[in-house]
């Protein structure tokens, strides 16, 4: 497989699912102004959308979008053990969902960009501040969105990475921010991690 990632986006969720899963995979850095590969290429070329993570699959299909990617990520582990099976998995496809249309674009990303007026990140704080105060009383008692580690989690822990960026204080909500801990302490998590901070640290 081939990921097209840039340092600490989104796409350091389906690092951290390759890594859990074990499987082989190359990694493409995208500079997501100028769509450029750091390897030299248009990125537009890959994939038109220009957006990262994109995936070459060992079938040279390409993926995009978050969701697709990690349930395919998820499906390619030996262990088997990156999600829920049979009556189970729409469960992690509404985690999926949650994260990607309930967090990721409309909040966080949101607050993260640099040409978005005050006004419209106000808006997504207060949204995030509803937002993670529901999803805090969704732990109970449990360490993972499904019970076990899953792709989902690698999502949700790499949303809330973000928090640390945009100056978003977990203090009020202990179980999300347990969980991001928890995630990052595992050892593919906290090895994709550095990677991708080192990358972004070097500019």
């Amino acid at each position: 497989m081939e990921l097209y990632f840039a340092p600490l986006a989104c796409s350091l969720a389906s690092r951290i699912s390759l890594y859990e899963a074990g499987v082989d995979a190359r990694f493409h850095r995208v500079n997501t102004t100028t769509k450029q590969l750091a390897e030299g290429g248009d990125y537009l070329a890959i994939n038109s959308k220009g957006q990262v993570p994109a995936l070459r699959t060992d079938s040279g299909e390409l993926l995009t979008e978050n969701n697709a990617i990690l349930e395919y990520i998820a499906d390619a582990a030996p262990s088997g053990s990156l999600a829920p099976k049979g009556a189970a998995r729409p469960r992690l496809r509404e985690w999926l969902s949650f994260v990607s249309s309930e967090l990721h674009t409309p909040v966080f990303g949101l607050m993260l960009s640099a040409t978005a007026p005050a006004e419209a990140k106000a808006h997504a704080r207060g949204l995030a501040e509803r937002k993670l105060a529901w999803l805090d009383g969704q732990f109970d008692g449990t360490p993972y969105l499904t019970g076990e580690f899953s792709v989902a989690d690698a999502y949700l822990a790499t949303v809330m990475n973000w928090t640390q960026a945009v100056q978003f204080d977990l203090a009020p909500y202990p179980n999300v921010a347990a969980h991001r801990a928890r995630v990052f302490d595992r050892p593919a998590a906290g090895r994709a991690f550095a990677e991708e901070f080192a990358l972004y640290r070097a500019g």
